[in-house]
């Protein structure tokens, strides 16, 4: 089969929409390259330290890669990604260059080349993301390790808005907890909550290939028995009370649905939302505050914010 690599010149703030876009599309797995990686201080307490190529990253900004097989509906499938993007703007969401190309690649070359991006990386206390793959030994004995194949799930899991939603359920998930979790893509943060205790998790999105591939995830870390995946628009038909809802989102969408929130929380119980760009946190703080909740930590990371939100 031949394929067509897309590739978008954006920002890093438009890194989470764009990838929805493109799985939304057909996509099994997008490449981030982005400039800053080069040049960010990490922190060894949570994270391997890499030799990066500098050749490998574009000038400015983040370049995004997917792949597309090549058929009679290629164009529309461009051009309907082109659509979509442009429409980010009505969220104010900084496009930058907004430069999209189209090649051709050998299916051979594409199935292994992206794996080069992708090792173990330490992202919290207990938490450890494993690509498949790779050889890992547990370092400690309260490790926990979360396997993960990126070319069938959205993500590598170690992108800031899940590392932080990732660090909050470790805070704040006890066992025999129930949680839901809203928008799950990878199924990466239901695995984290299963592996932290909970008695049950719901993990829902409104993507037919994201609940494949979280059910495939969910399955390789032998959660199954603890976390149900469903096709559902956020909380939607949710019933019960639950101890723990964690939505990684798009700033706007959760701030649609806070009151929906708070209805299904128990009283004292915790939302924990990120997938906020910095500049949207305040809107984001005062809707969750009218909502009836109170923020309990904010949680930076780069350019993104989490919210660790009681229910009064």
């Amino acid at each position: 089969m031949k394929w067509s690599e897309i590739a978008i010149h954006t920002t890093s703030e438009a890194v989470e929409p764009i990838s929805n876009i493109l799985h939304e599309a057909g996509a099994s797995g997008v490449v981030i390259e982005d400039r800053e990686d080069l040049f960010k201080e990490r922190e060894d307490q949570f994270g391997e330290i890499y030799q990066l190529n500098p050749d490998d990253y574009p000038e400015e900004g983040v370049l995004m890669k997917a792949y597309l097989p090549v058929n009679s509906f290629l164009g529309e499938t461009v051009e309907g990604i082109k659509e979509a993007i442009n429409s980010l703007m009505l969220y104010d969401i900084d496009l930058g260059l907004n430069s999209v190309t189209i090649s051709e690649v050998n299916e051979e070359e594409w199935a292994t080349a992206w794996k080069k991006y992708y090792h173990p990386v330490k992202i919290s206390e207990r938490f450890t993301i494993v690509p498949t793959w790779e050889e890992y030994e547990p370092v400690s004995s309260d490790e926990l390790i979360i396997e993960l194949d990126p070319g069938m799930a959205f993500g590598t899991g170690t992108h800031p808005t899940t590392v932080l939603c990732i660090q909050a359920l470790e805070k704040m998930v006890n066992r025999g907890d129930k949680v839901v979790d809203v928008g799950t893509g990878s199924g990466v943060l239901s695995i984290a909550a299963a592996m932290l205790g909970a008695s049950h998790v719901e993990a829902l999105d409104l993507d037919e290939v994201a609940v494949k591939s979280a059910k495939l995830n969910i399955k390789l870390n032998k959660v199954q028995d603890t976390v149900n995946v469903s096709q559902n628009n956020l909380l939607d038909g949710v019933t019960g009370l639950q101890d723990v809802i964690v939505a990684n989102i798009l700033a706007e969408v959760i701030m649609r649905f806070t009151d929906d929130v708070a209805t299904g929380l128990k009283q004292g119980g915790y939302f924990i939302s990120s997938g906020i760009i910095l500049q949207k946190k305040d809107e984001v703080k005062e809707a969750l505050i009218a909502s009836g909740f109170e923020i309990m930590e904010t949680m930076v990371m780069e350019d993104w914010v989490a919210f660790i939100a009681k229910k009064k």
